[in-house]
């Protein structure tokens, strides 16, 4: 092959200059290293870092940034791809002193004689000064080095047969038909749906939920046009746990029956409604960072069928798995659902539970029984409407509200208010299946762009785990964060949403959803579901989610400038996850959220009490014949706790049941006696002051324990919340700083031993003692020590990274005083601070130390006079955020890690930390900054 054979050069260029090599590669894998934009590290000379990802496969139109380097000088530059062609990439670039440079890598030849170009024109002041010659000559010796190592680079790849064989997926940018969106290779979209509803259960032939799901994710394939194809391409499957049929691993039989080989299975875990929203968001998660390409979502239940078979004695010989047979994750919580005092009040049954929250409900509206009665009926009758032109519905007929509040036949008293049809209906033979992938995957099928809808944000969070607990049982502050964080993400509000889906177990699940989102119960342009809910659409187990999933699909497709939410709950207002929609591109590159709630005042769940109270909620449940039962009553102590009581007491099954007990003050015996005391209406106590106090201050998250009366004695409480606030703020994006202090002029006199003597231990499961000790926190944190740090205390103050303490306080262990060791960490890091011989005076004695001598000897960092310590401990922190935060969480690890560093290692060591700071926008920003007078703007990448 001779030169002329190979392209043009760049034009326009005051200097061109040239490199070839001859690259013993097939041609096809030569043009596809061309076309990887993201390989450019690994074969371009000039490269030093790229500024954020580029494309994987260049197009034209593609723009990234990328730090090259020009006779040793750092220059950052502005990339645009101007072409692309199998071979072939052209790029335009400008950067620092106007400089303007092209970068033209072409291959050209056939398999056996294949070679590289790789060309550069370069301009502006750099080039036209006097040393314009020393420049090109520098760039033309790069771009020597450059085709060596991409021809040795193609070899490589050559030699292995899986790198060889190419990607199943070009990823290249695409193209967005109907906006002219260029999107990224790795946005996820959803591409196919497919629900069952086998309202008629075959007991001559009766398929499991596996089977049924298998079916509908084949009808997501046909409804994705590419389908056995598609289902095939599974990179993951991920299924909704049956409730009608046990399976360890249901997504491997899923895998099996559609002839995929997926390279992860998942299960969401055994209960919960939030499933099937929780899994869309984790597939699209997935997509997102480049894990997956194809990941099937399906889940079914065959209630129905297991009912009839039942009824009928018939055994079902389903499939079963052997006992070592496991999915590659299991995806949510399956902590237990209720605590002591709830499931002594019959609050096991999810329907109890609701009602009593629809009391809530009720009184927070400020409605009597009858209004209320009225509003849920209306809600649910609305529903039916929706259902009724459902053909995946599994009771596609509408209702009257004055039906549906009309108990009789079908529609028996559950508990009250709640007859059955305003009930979730779990006895369904239901399935769903959705597809997910990237746009990159969808394009290379060739599945229709107006099949796909976009998953534009995710979220996902649980609110207080024991609604017993709860501050406010008709509120739900998870949802409320999760809306937040979604819409904030999308770009949009609750108004610019057209097409919705709020999770409607039960009237009060909708109303508490509606209220937290900011969507009206009435809007007669926008109902609150897609489906007609689980009552209507029927209530297929864990899996609601995916049919609500798989309706807003057909809906957002008809639709296609518009929004779409869809929620899904688990337990009770417990566990919940968001999603929002739409077959118009993303504004944001997706994300599956998980904002961070810190814990809220709760309210402390009593197994016993006697005295008075304030009635805040209340049900009755009902037996099968419609007579009422029992009475069950949230009662709030004088102090804000809360009591359950059950009762069988007539005179009270009739106040709740004929009259409106809420509000009303009474006298409680027992759990199961309970006796009105007065016909007015009284306030709800608040809460009881927790122990453990919160408050944001921008980027720095204050943790005050507030047991001033036992001196900030940590108890076991006090730990479990010490450890979830950890937990935040670890989790928290936007806390960078924790200054952990006492109330009352006390820092902490450590482990509550009045409550240890009792049994009683502040020892977390996680954290270990103290909730806090036992495992290391990712980000800086800061003690404020007021009055004294002696024993657990002292531990505690350890624990941070930073002591700031009043002039006149002291520390120490006193521990071997009483018979034991400052095991929580005490001993071990003193050793770690201070000179040896000091702590071990310390640790012998158990004698304290002045925090004037502890600043002499650098465990202290500053001394603060009392009154002021916090003040100045926010002062120190400020003066961390307000540096970059890749530099401070680089720097902190050097300084943590770097003590078990040998002396061979430790400078590699560092630079590979540093390098993360090193290497980001970060730095450029910094740089920028200073050179430009201002202060920086950082972006933690």
């Amino acid at each position: 092959m001779s030169e002329s054979d190979l392209p043009t050069q760049p034009a326009g260029y005051p200097r061109v200059v040239r490199a070839s090599a001859d690259v013993a590669a097939p041609l096809a894998l030569a043009q596809g290293l061309v076309a990887d934009l993201s390989q450019y590290a690994a074969w371009l000379s000039l490269h030093a870092s790229f500024r954020g990802s580029p494309p994987e496969v260049a197009s034209v139109g593609d723009t990234f940034e990328e730090q090259v380097t020009l006779m040793g000088i750092p220059a950052d530059i502005a990339w645009t791809v101007v072409a692309a062609d199998d071979g072939l990439v052209g790029l335009e670039g400008t950067g620092p002193m106007d400089l303007v440079l092209g970068l033209r890598t072409s291959v050209t030849g056939t398999d056996g004689s294949v070679r590289v170009a790789v060309e550069a024109g370069i301009g502006g002041d750099p080039v036209e000064g006097p040393l314009g010659a020393t420049v090109a000559a520098s760039v033309e010796e790069a771009l020597t080095e450059s085709a060596t190592r991409f021809a040795g680079l193609a070899a490589e790849l050559a030699a292995d047969p899986a790198v060889a064989a190419g990607g199943r997926f070009p990823r290249r940018t695409v193209v967005h038909e109907r906006t002219g969106a260029r999107l990224d290779p790795s946005t996820p979209v959803l591409v196919g749906v497919g629900q069952v509803a086998q309202r008629e259960p075959d007991l001559g032939a009766p398929e499991d939920p596996v089977a049924l799901a298998v079916e509908a994710l084949r009808r997501a394939g046909v409804d994705s046009g590419a389908g056995s194809e598609l289902l095939a391409a599974a990179d993951a499957v991920y299924a909704v746990a049956s409730a009608s049929w046990t399976y360890r691993d249901a997504a491997a039989l899923v895998a099996e029956a559609l002839g995929a080989e997926p390279g992860e299975t998942a299960m969401s875990a055994p209960y919960g409604g939030d499933a099937g929203q929780v899994l869309v968001n984790t597939a699209g998660q997935a997509v997102a960072e480049g894990r997956a390409d194809v990941v099937l979502v399906c889940g079914a239940e065959a209630g129905a069928t297991l009912a009839a078979a039942q009824k009928q004695g018939i055994d079902l010989d389903w499939p079963t798995q052997p006992a070592d047979v496991a999915p590659d994750r299991v995806i949510g919580s399956d902590r237990e659902a209720n605590n002591g005092p709830e499931s002594a009040a019959g609050l096991t049954v999810p329907v109890y539970t609701y009602a009593l929250m629809e009391s809530a409900v009720r009184a927070k509206a400020g409605e009597s029984p009858e209004e209320h009665l009225r509003t849920i009926t209306g809600l649910w009758s609305r529903l039916s409407e929706v259902a009724a032109g459902n053909e995946h519905a599994w009771l596609p007929k509408a209702f009257t509200p004055e039906e549906l509040a009309t108990p009789g036949g079908g529609n028996r008293m559950i508990s009250e208010p709640y007859p059955k049809l305003l009930c979730a209906n779990l006895t369904v033979d239901l399935a769903a299946g959705v597809v997910v992938t990237s746009v990159a995957a969808a394009d290379a099928l060739g599945i229709p762009q107006d099949k796909w809808v976009f998953l534009h944000a995710g979220a996902a969070a649980y609110d207080e785990w024991f609604v017993s607990e709860r501050r406010d049982l008709a509120a739900s502050p998870a949802i409320r964060a999760i809306g937040e964080a979604a819409f904030a993400h999308a770009g949009i509000g609750p108004d610019d949403v057209d097409h919705v889906d709020l999770y409607s177990c039960f009237p009060a699940a909708v109303q508490i959803a509606a209220g937290e989102l900011g969507f009206p119960l009435d809007d007669p342009r926008r109902p609150l579901s897609v489906t007609g809910g689980l009552t209507f659409a029927g209530g297929p187990g864990n899996n609601y989610g995916t049919h609500a999933v798989a309706t807003l699909v057909g809906r957002l497709r008809e639709d296609p400038e518009a929004y779409g939410l869809s929620t899904s709950l688990g337990w009770f207002v417990t566990k919940h996850a968001l999603g929002i929609y739409s077959a118009t591109p993303p504004r944001a590159p997706y994300r599956a959220l998980a904002p961070v709630l810190l814990p809220e005042r709760s309210r402390p769940a009593l197994d016993t009490w006697s005295g008075p109270g304030v009635v805040e909620a209340a049900t009755a449940q009902y037996d099968r014949s419609g007579a009422p039962e029992h009475a069950i009553l949230s009662v709030l102590t004088p102090d804000g706790s809360r009591v359950l009581v059950r009762s069988a007491q007539p005179e009270v099954l009739k106040q709740v049941v004929g009259g409106d007990p809420l509000r009303r003050p009474v006298e409680v015996a027992d759990a199961k006696n309970v006796r009105f005391t007065g016909a007015e209406r009284h306030e709800l106590p608040e809460p009881p002051e927790p122990p453990l106090l919160t408050e944001r201050r921008g980027p720095v998250l204050v943790i005050t324990i507030n047991r001033p009366h036992r001196r900030n004695a940590i108890d076991l409480q006090t730990a479990q919340l010490l450890e979830r606030v950890i937990d935040a703020f670890e989790a928290d994006d936007e806390a960078r700083v924790a200054v952990l202090t006492g109330a009352g002029g006390t820092f902490s006199a450590g482990m509550d031993l009045k409550a240890a003597a009792g049994g009683s231990f502040a020892l977390t499961d996680r954290r270990g003692p103290l909730g806090i000790a036992g495992l290391p926190i990712s980000k800086p944190v800061i003690a404020a020590v007021e009055g004294h740090a002696l024993a657990g205390g002292c531990e505690l103050a350890l624990v941070a990274d930073l002591i700031v303490a009043a002039d006149d306080s002291q520390f120490g262990v006193p521990e071997p005083k009483r018979g034991l060791v400052a095991a929580a960490g005490g001993v071990m890091r003193l050793a770690e601070r201070l000179p040896r011989n000091v702590a071990m005076e310390l640790a012998l004695t158990g004698n304290p130390m002045p925090a004037t001598r502890m600043a002499e000897l650098g465990l202290v960092n500053r001394l603060a006079a009392p009154g002021a310590v916090l003040d100045t401990a926010l002062a120190l922190a400020d003066e961390i955020v307000a540096n970059a935060p890749l530099s401070v969480a680089a720097s902190r690890r050097i300084v943590l890690e770097s003590p078990g560093w040998s002396p061979e290692e430790a400078f590699a060591r560092q630079s590979d930390l540093a390098a993360v700071a090193v290497m980001s926008e970060d730095a450029a920003e910094g740089i920028a900054a200073f050179a430009e007078h201002r202060d920086p703007v950082w972006r933690g990448r």
